[in-house]
């Protein structure tokens, strides 16, 4: 018997798909020719889901070091990088094939360079004490560990969603929300709904929570947005960015069937911040420099000159329009002038920060109440008293 009937036998739900095939939803359905190469595994929504080991006692490993993994390969990986950068925290790699490097501010700290679901993974088991990667791989192989704690939730990059996608066509034509697809009397126990995703975890208790009982699962490393028209899926959950690829492919998301929005985030693990010398002063110096800097991008500097008798008066007209009243409020100083033999302050300099999207209409406030010979200067950082991320890491940690 051949490798393939074998998979079949076992995997009744799957079906062979030639390289050019017709969808199976409808005979009026668009004809495609594939070519891609993927694998497939099989599963029931009944069947356990392979998770990491509950029973093992995660021990922080005896080292010195403290370990921060960031992703080895992809866009995830060169963002992450520049992202640090900007922060002052240039990763140093004497050799671009070795998996270690270091960041010569940081004392102690070694970079590993993982796979993404490795960090993850590596986290749980104590061998790594930092990570940054997607909130989806955190989701899908944490898998709720509570040892796994975001520090920081939004990097600003790395933008998804893990979305479900059903196709077009055929008996899917007119489901337009995640209700409508749990109501449709096709799914039964002898034939559920089949779904293809590589987030198996995430899709499973997503479908549980929302009432869809007979669903399969294959899981399916490739061009997952064939599957439908091969006749291996009915569905698919996977990540999307824009939704060209699913689009091109004839599929379409439906109402309701975002299962979580993603981005980058610096995740840690708990044991490691509360038991490990140096790994919680090393996160909250991490944590400040990528606070300052995010929150420094929407960011511009605004200076300008303005008439008025005093102060108090130019600081007046000033918080009479709310986009010109800064983080805190306007920075006023006398600008001192000479005439007639004697030095008066008949000008104010005035120092406002303003967010990007709303510099023109603040220009043109600005010259509304006096202003003139505005400047504009770009912001690197900006440092708070103490960042909210960091008194809410240490109420979590209950220090």
């Amino acid at each position: 018997m051949s490798v393939a009937n074998l998979f079949f036998q076992q995997c009744p739900f799957a079906s062979v798909a030639s390289l050019s095939t017709l969808s199976p939803f409808s005979r009026s359905a668009p004809s495609l020719r594939v070519s891609v190469k993927f694998t497939v595994s099989c599963s029931s929504l009944a069947s356990p889901v392979t998770v990491l080991d509950r029973n093992v006692e995660k021990k922080v490993a005896e080292r010195n070091e403290i370990r921060l993994g960031l992703p080895s390969k992809g866009r995830m990986a060169s963002d992450t990088l520049d992202l640090l950068k900007d922060c002052q925290l240039s990763v140093r790699q004497v050799n671009t094939r070795q998996y270690v490097a270091e960041i010569p501010q940081l004392s102690n700290l070694e970079v590993w360079f993982q796979r993404p679901k490795d960090i993850v993974r590596k986290l749980v088991s104590g061998d790594l004490d930092l990570g940054i990667v997607g909130l989806d791989t955190v989701t899908e192989y944490g898998q709720g560990d509570e040892d796994l704690i975001l520090v920081h939730d939004a990097l600003d990059y790395g933008g998804c969603r893990l979305s479900l996608a059903i196709p077009k066509y055929g008996i899917f034509e007119n489901i337009n929300s995640l209700r409508e697809l749990a109501q449709m009397p096709q799914w039964t126990s002898e034939k559920p709904l089949r779904v293809a995703t590589g987030f198996s975890y995430m899709a499973r208790k997503f479908m549980r929570e929302n009432g869809l009982k007979h669903v399969s699962f294959s899981t399916a490393d490739g061009a997952l947005e064939a599957a439908p028209a091969m006749g291996i899926a009915d569905a698919i959950v996977d990540l999307v960015s824009s939704g060209t690829t699913l689009r091109e492919n004839n599929l379409k998301e439906i109402e309701g069937g975002v299962i979580l929005e993603s981005q980058a985030v610096l995740v840690a693990s708990r044991k490691s911040l509360i038991h490990r010398k140096g790994v919680l002063d090393t996160t909250h110096e991490i944590l400040e420099r990528l606070e300052a800097h995010l929150r420094a991008i929407g960011q511009l500097m605004v200076t300008a000159n303005m008439r008025g008798s005093s102060a108090e008066e130019v600081a007046e007209r000033l918080l009479s329009h709310t986009s010109l009243s800064g983080l805190q409020g306007p920075t006023i100083s006398p600008v001192f002038c000479k005439s007639d033999g004697r030095v008066a302050a008949d000008y104010y300099a005035i120092v406002i920060c303003v967010p990007k999207k709303l510099l023109y209409k603040s220009v043109q406030q600005l010259r509304a109440i006096g202003g003139s010979g505005v400047l504009i200067s770009p912001l690197t950082y900006i440092f708070d008293e103490e960042t909210p991320r960091w008194c809410e890491l240490l109420s979590t940690l209950g220090l």
